[in-house]
């Protein structure tokens, strides 16, 4: 055998461990967590700014994003303490994917709602919005518009 065909050949098994090793990250970052809901609202809930926002009932759901909290394994919706401000954390855990699609498209509008209440007056506040985070990992979807967005994303991926 030459060195060539043996350079070929390693890089052949270079390649295959490369793409296994891809395929397991994305497995990884895309799946999504046994864990309950409760443990997982926990640690989101551990670095929530209680003075910035104030939790609701799961009624409001329906009020703020057109969805019922009921159909969902759990539900956690954190608002702004003042009206001059776009914050605002949910949390819901979805029973199926064509739950989780739904939820998608209901945060989706409320982002673009959102943005039109704060456009013309409240530029700081659109930035905010544009700059919002939206993730689904598995059954589990998580959205947040502030300025702690990163440390708030943070403890959501290490709950699960």
């Amino acid at each position: 055998m030459t060195n060539k065909k043996i350079g070929i050949k390693i890089f052949k098994y270079v390649v295959v461990v490369l793409i296994l090793a891809y395929t397991i990250a994305l497995l990884i970052m895309t799946g999504g967590s046994n864990k309950p809901f409760k443990e997982v609202t926990k640690g989101v809930e551990s670095v929530v700014d209680q003075e910035k926002l104030n939790k609701v009932e799961t009624q409001s759901l329906k009020r703020y994003y057109g969805l019922n909290g009921s159909d969902y394994d759990g539900v956690t919706l954190y608002i702004s303490t003042t009206s001059m401000s776009a914050e605002e954390l949910l949390l819901i855990k979805a029973k199926s994917e064509e739950q989780v699609a739904a939820i998608r498209d209901a945060i989706e509008e409320r982002r673009d709602t959102r943005r039109q209440d704060f456009e013309g007056y409240a530029p700081d506040e659109v930035d905010l919005i544009d700059s919002s985070i939206l993730q689904v990992r598995g059954k589990y979807v998580f959205f947040v518009v502030s300025k702690e967005a990163a440390k708030y994303k943070e403890a959501f991926t290490s709950s699960l």
